[in-house]
């Protein structure tokens, strides 16, 4: 079932909800930085025959990688925990689940915006983005 959230409650999560999160964007790199090292590493053992292999430093990639991956998902997975969902990790993009006038709508915030400045539908996306104004104020609820 999904968690709801009313405008004062997702801003109370946003300091910890963003620090998540910049923690996934940060391991999010470091494993594709590791990956692409992984890579070219697999492309020289293999234009090489085999002949000269660093083990430990093959090792220490993979390992560099794995770990990397692992600490992003923990973020996210904590960031799903406090009930907010991550919509796109490129740009930051987080919504927050709530009722407006009887249907499921999102707040919506990006990396960088100081608090939750719009909503959208479900369907609508980011794209679709609408200032908060009074009337959805007094209209949005968590039942």
């Amino acid at each position: 079932m999904p968690k709801y959230f009313l405008l004062a409650d997702a801003e109370r999560a946003l300091p910890e909800v963003g620090r998540l999160l910049h923690q996934a964007v940060f391991h999010r790199a470091e494993f594709q930085k590791a990956d692409q090292e992984l890579n070219e590493f697999q492309s020289r053992i293999r234009i090489s025959g085999g002949a000269r292999v660093d083990r430990s430093a093959y090792l220490s990639l993979r390992a560099r990688r794995d770990t990397s991956l692992a600490a992003m998902k923990q973020a996210l997975e904590e960031i799903e925990r406090i009930g907010a969902l991550v919509k796109d990790l490129d740009i930051g993009l987080i919504d927050f689940l709530c009722l407006y006038e009887g249907r499921e709508v999102c707040l919506c915030w990006k990396l960088g915006e100081d608090r939750i400045g719009y909503w959208h539908g479900t369907e609508e996306g980011f794209r679709g983005r609408k200032p908060i104004d009074d009337r959805f104020l007094k209209k949005h609820s968590t039942e």
